[in-house]
């Protein structure tokens, strides 16, 4: 018996890790730097990992970096089943919540209990934003397209006509989450907005 359970534990993992394979599927609305295509949800939850270890001096000091890292590695797991949302979506946000539950019951269902339960709780505890390792975590998401829109000539937020006011709306928790960031956070968004990659006033010609 204690060999089986052991061979379906495997199996259980083996199949999760087989289904991460499906978010390299998901894409998301930032173009990559080259501009040649957009970029996915694990190529971006990668980037993110890395971004933990390089800006983990600027983090707050109560911040555990380890689980910071494994926070923002499953952050966006859940897009698997409720796909990738674009943040300045309005009417696509209004669900967002809900099919991102439902989400995260059938995926980290797909774990040995123990396993499922302590990867959901990464998850509710980046969504929740309320802790010192979750701000810095949240940060880390705002600020890394930030940069890649800064970096491939405005990017999403020319492609949407977004305004300084969502930007600045936006990128909130970096002022929270690296505050030590948050004065060059400032000064790439006047600089976005000097070149017209973000407009400077609300878009009234819709």
């Amino acid at each position: 018996m204690a060999s089986w359970s052991a061979a379906e534990r495997l199996d259980q993992q083996l199949r999760f890790i087989v289904e991460l394979d499906r978010l390299k599927q998901v894409l998301r609305m930032m173009p990559l730097i080259s501009d040649q295509r957009r970029e996915n949800s694990a190529e971006h939850s990668w980037h993110l990992a890395v971004m933990a270890l390089i800006l983990a001096e600027y983090a707050p000091s109560e911040a555990d970096l380890p689980r910071a890292v494994q926070m923002v590695l499953i952050h966006d797991l859940v897009e698997i089943d409720a796909g990738d949302t674009f943040c300045y979506d309005a009417q696509g946000n209004l669900d967002k919540a809900a099919r991102e539950q439902r989400a995260a019951e059938r995926l980290f269902g797909l774990l040995p209990p123990e396993q499922g339960a302590a990867l959901r709780g990464l998850w509710e505890e980046f969504e929740a934003g309320a802790t010192p390792t979750a701000r810095f975590a949240v940060a880390l998401d705002r600020l890394q397209p930030l940069l890649l829109n800064i970096h491939n000539r405005g990017g999403s937020w020319r492609a949407h006509r977004i305004t300084r006011a969502q930007v600045l709306q936006r990128m909130q928790p970096i002022q929270h989450g690296l505050p030590a960031l948050w004065p060059r956070v400032l000064e790439l968004i006047a600089q976005a907005c000097a070149r017209g990659d973000v407009l400077d006033q609300p878009d009234s010609t819709g």
